[in-house]
């Protein structure tokens, strides 16, 4: 099993070809506090925010949405605000990868992912109380550094 440590965020010297991504982290609010959905990858234990690669002619806004629906299967999006870019190694390290975030809510809690070959399950929806470890530590810290404006949807 690999682990991501620090090194999958430190840009090796030389070329190294780039990818733009986009993807989000998407909200519902149910039971009085926010829920994060949250997208399965392969065999990994461990959720992931939805995200991938834009595609030519694509904006941002639209590549994350798209994303959002083809891994965790959630289409009924509000766009509220972006919430910055990540920036990191991809899976394999052969490609530098700038991801941009937006911010999305919900009312869905169902949904199936159109890529249905890497993606078996609808969203995984976690409390943002509980927000467990991420495969990719640097998508659970950009929650938490936004929590204070995740839990006034809520309000």
């Amino acid at each position: 099993m690999t682990t991501i440590d620090d090194s999958w965020y430190q840009r090796p010297p030389g070329a190294l070809p780039e990818r733009t991504s986009a993807g989000g982290v998407v909200v519902r609010i149910d039971g009085g506090g926010p829920w994060i959905g949250l997208a399965r990858e392969g065999d990994y234990a461990q959720p992931v925010l939805p995200k991938g690669g834009v595609e030519p002619g694509e904006d941002l806004e639209a590549a994350a949405m798209r994303e959002i629906e083809e891994e965790a299967g959630l289409s009924q999006l509000t766009l509220v605000q972006k919430l910055g870019v990540l920036e990191r190694l991809s899976f394999d390290r052969a490609l530098w990868v700038r991801t941009h975030v937006f911010l999305f809510r919900t009312e869905q809690l169902r949904g199936v992912p159109t890529d249905s070959e890497r993606h078996l399950h609808g969203p995984v929806w976690r409390r943002l109380d509980h927000l467990e470890d991420m495969l990719w530590p640097d998508q659970r810290q950009l929650i938490l550094r936004h929590q204070a404006l995740i839990r006034s949807l809520g309000q």
